[in-house]
């Protein structure tokens, strides 16, 4: 039995229930599929394949389908087995391996599964998204329409890719070791246990552990830190224990989100900042990628630095296509994903995690007073609302600009106005049926009067609150 349903090709990867959406039979047609839109232009040149995976239940089921796949179609497949997204990015791009696939449904709760795929272009990662390749993908496993070799490919098995990216990751960054810190860590049973375990093997500190044991039915919480309810456990240990900070992973290990000494949630545009302003150190000048979502702390950031600021819209492959065109160094999205120039523009978790640790070693400060200086505004967080089948998110647009006329309108992602003192955004999700609202100001009284005008407006035109 084959099943894929054609929903599961979303806009920067694949993702849907398993077995419902993708069954075994649908893994491998879709392996095959992505296999023959990379290999099309010189069928003739077998090319090597970083395959990996995430702890989830189906996943080495759907591995091993998707291994014999590749192998059918003549790849030569690097098998790295059980890791985060972040590594098999890095295997691609450092060991200048031709394509990588990670079967992983990132931070959906346990029944998804998917794949995130990518591919070599000299120094630069290209990830298939809706711009660069996901709509032939999905129209060749619709038509079955697959790319036959004559001879089989083979398997190389390479296990070790981990320890080789930490040593990249603390060489690139320089962490200090001056005192030994306690960290606490809440990977949500999901794939930054491994790559915190290794860090913290190489960088010595004391853990504090909660959540560690990899487990793809998640049964402490979904592995999503953006739901800042799930991180009140780790927030609790980090005062409880004294901890220098707490870190939380998401399911496959490309996100990461921090909180302080005080049991606060950093949010991610400070991270941004604090990693902007060490890398304009060295890099005066540079270009610095923000996602559209929160701006207003980078900006004010860049300005102090000297670096340049690059607007993307949202969503990880947009993102790292960005970051090459613009030769950035750095960029840093508010979901958590932080992005690197020399790997191509994919994401390195382990990078932002030893820049936190190099902070609060050099300065001999707590995290929250490093921060300080660098939050100069207040964040609304994401809130999401249910459209009517009717309502067309054009109609609210033109509303919201008709209800603030004054302000300066950016088109680039849906619609976001800037004022002087505060800026809104409302743009669609390019996951989920949801129009997604934030907002941010020089304060947060601001910043809420702004958010109970806007949410007043869109509930009612019958948008309701998820």
């Amino acid at each position: 039995m084959t099943t894929v349903n054609p929903k599961v090709f979303k806009a920067y990867d694949i993702r849907g229930f398993y077995p419902q959406d993708i069954d075994e039979g649908g893994m491998a047609d879709i392996v095959k599929a992505i296999y023959s839109f990379f290999i099309k232009n010189d069928p003739e040149k077998p090319l090597t394949v970083v395959l990996g995976r995430d702890m989830r239940l189906s996943g080495p089921a759907l591995f091993e389908v998707a291994k014999k796949a590749l192998v059918d179609c003549g790849a030569t497949v690097i098998d790295i087995g059980l890791t985060s997204t972040p590594t098999m990015y890095f295997a691609v791009m450092k060991y200048r391996y031709d394509a990588g696939i990670q079967i992983t449904a990132s931070h959906n709760p346990k029944d998804y599964t998917g794949i995130k795929y990518l591919r070599r272009s000299g120094d630069q990662a290209i990830k298939i998204s809706k711009n660069t390749g996901m709509l032939e993908v999905k129209d060749r496993v619709l038509r079955r329409d697959f790319i036959k070799q004559d001879s089989p490919g083979k398997i190389i098995s390479r296990p070790h890719v981990l320890k080789d990216e930490v040593k990249d990751a603390l060489s690139y960054v320089r962490p200090p070791n001056r005192k030994r810190l306690k960290v606490a860590i809440d990977p949500a049973n999901g794939m930054g246990i491994e790559y915190t375990s290794e860090l913290f093997h190489q960088y010595p500190a004391d853990l504090v552990k909660l959540n560690f044991k990899l487990d793809g039915s998640f049964p402490a919480h979904q592995p999503d830190p953006l739901q800042f309810q799930l991180l009140k456990d780790l927030q609790e240990t980090v005062v409880q224990e004294k901890a220098d900070l707490g870190i939380a992973p998401d399911g496959d290990g490309d996100r990461v989100f921090f909180i302080d000494e005080k049991g606060v949630i950093v949010p991610a545009t400070l991270i941004a900042s604090l990693i902007a302003k060490e890398i304009l150190e060295e890099k005066p000048g540079a270009a610095i990628v923000a996602d559209i979502r929160y701006l207003r702390n980078v900006v004010n950031a860049l300005k102090k630095y000297g670096g340049r600021l690059s607007v993307s819209p949202v969503g990880h492959a947009l993102i790292t296509e960005q970051v090459n065109r613009e030769n950035a160094v750095f960029a840093g999205e508010s979901s958590g994903h932080f992005y690197f120039g020399d790997l191509g523009g994919a994401e390195s978790a382990l990078r932002v995690v030893a820049y936190v640790l190099k902070a609060i070693q050099t300065a001999n400060q707590p995290l929250s007073k490093i921060l300080a200086p660098l939050k100069t505004n207040c964040e609304s967080g994401e809130f999401n609302y249910v459209l009517p089948e009717a309502l067309e998110t054009k109609t609210i647009f033109d509303q919201l600009t008709g209800l603030f006329p004054d302000g300066q309108a950016n088109r680039l992602d849906g619609l976001a106005i800037d004022y002087p003192a505060w800026r809104f955004g409302v743009r669609t999700s390019n996951t989920e049926p949801l129009l997604r609202l934030n907002v941010e100001g020089e304060n947060e009284s601001l910043v809420k009067e702004k958010l109970k005008q806007i949410q007043r407006l869109i509930i009612q035109m019958g948008g309701k609150a998820k």
